[in-house]
Parts: C-alpha cells; sequence; structure tokens
C-alpha cells in the first residue's frame, strides 16, 4: 500500500512591532481572504485604520485576490498587531515572490520599526512624567 502525501504550497513569515508578534502564512487560492486568531480581519479589528494597515502589502502588489492568509498574532495591542501582521504579510510575500521585493522595500513594509515604549526611572511616575512641583 503506497501512501500519496500531498504537500500543501505556503509561505511563512514573522512580523514584529513593539509588543506585538505575528506568525503569518500565505496559502495560494485566495478563497478565505486574511484570517487573524480564527477571525476574519472586519471581525479581528473594528478600526477601517487597522484593517487598512494590515491588507496595505497585498494592495500595493495586487496579490490580494492570490493568496490566502492565516495569521496567528498575541501581545501589544491592536494597533501593534496590525502593524506586526503587515510586517509578516511582507515577509512572506517576498518568500513566495522575490520580484514584489523592491516594491514592498520601497513602501517601508520590509523594515522592523524599532521604537519601542521608554523604561520607567525611579523618582518618576513613568518614563518621562515627574511628581508635581511645589516651590513651598
Amino acid at each position: 500500500m503506497v501512501k500519496k502525501v500531498v504537500k500543501k504550497i505556503q509561505f511563512w513569515g514573522v512580523g514584529r512591532r513593539k509588543k506585538a508578534i505575528a506568525r503569518v502564512r500565505i496559502i495560494p487560492g485566495g478563497e478565505n481572504g486574511i484570517v487573524v486568531n480564527k477571525k476574519p480581519v472586519d471581525e479581528y479589528f473594528k478600526l477601517d485604520a487597522q484593517k487598512y494597515i494590515v491588507r496595505q502589502p497585498l494592495e500595493l502588489t495586487g496579490t490580494a485576490d492570490k493568496y490566502d492568509v492565516v495569521v496567528n498574532v498575541n501581545g501589544g495591542g491592536l494597533t501593534g498587531q496590525a502593524g506586526a501582521i503587515r510586517h509578516g504579510i511582507s515577509r512572506a510575500l517576498c518568500e513566495a515572490d522575490a520580484t514584489l521585493r523592491p516594491e514592498l522595500k520601497k513602501a517601508g513594509f520590509l523594515t522592523r520599526d524599532p521604537r519601542m515604549k521608554e523604561r520607567k526611572k525611579y523618582g518618576l511616575h513613568k518614563a518621562r512624567k515627574a511628581p508635581q512641583f511645589s516651590k513651598r
């Protein structure tokens, strides 16, 4: 008895922003659209700006109807997660088709955003917020 192994073609990309980490898998097809943590992207993200950020790499390269995107994201807030997903989708698209790289690079989607939360300092309430000053 011979077992036939069907290998699904899929491409992976990991995106990060602030404390958010997104593991993105793109699969050729395009029937299911974008699924984030087992929910459709429109259900997971409520704000239109966040939905727009997630879809940017696919719209820029014109591959929105060519790939299904499955995302597992955790950490951070929703805006950081949207940025991490954009970074992950861009990396996965580069793995799928290397000719898309210059376009994505020019738009800045392949650059990891280095901005992080500044640490709290002693004697202060937050990183820079000081206690109220009184002369007397």
